[in-house]
């Protein structure tokens, strides 16, 4: 690895044994690499039936999804890939996939992100995020529908 940092926070627990991990990351080309140097948390491994629980881990249990500032994606069922199935408002498609290192599967019909009602900005400003640490810098405070 070109860089390494002390300790993982608890990343490789989670990602290891819950059964739904929502992976939150910019969206950026080094992000999304083609081949992970050094891996933390264990995904799919390598996307074969039971590959997690043959690595000891508890069936079932795996990401569910990869949010960034521009998309969402998920994973096939069957490989385990990742997928695009949504972009936000602001970004077109050929862009989220220039600023990724590998080509995921793309969903057919791709969608769309909603942007958030008020109910749902002010349960993540005030109780999910109230030191604006994520939400804060996120481009749906600026979007205007």
């Amino acid at each position: 690895p070109k860089r390494r940092f002390g300790g993982a926070g608890g990343a490789n627990e989670i990602a290891s044994m819950c059964w739904r991990v929502i992976i939150m990351t910019e969206h950026q080309k080094r992000k999304f690499p083609e081949r992970a140097e050094f891996i933390t948390s264990p995904g799919y491994l390598d996307g074969s039936p039971q590959a997690r629980e043959r690595a000891g881990l508890p069936a079932g249990t795996g990401p569910y999804r990869v949010v960034s500032d521009k998309a969402i994606f998920g994973f096939d069922e069957e490989t385990r890939r990742m997928k695009l199935l949504a972009i936000v408002p602001w970004a077109t498609a050929e862009e989220v996939l220039q600023e990724m290192a590998f080509e995921p599967l793309v969903a057919k019909p791709l969608g769309t992100v909603s942007p958030p009602t008020e109910e749902q900005l002010t349960i993540l400003r005030s109780e999910i995020d109230p030191e604006g640490r994520v939400v804060g810098q996120g481009k749906w405070i600026e979007f205007q529908p």
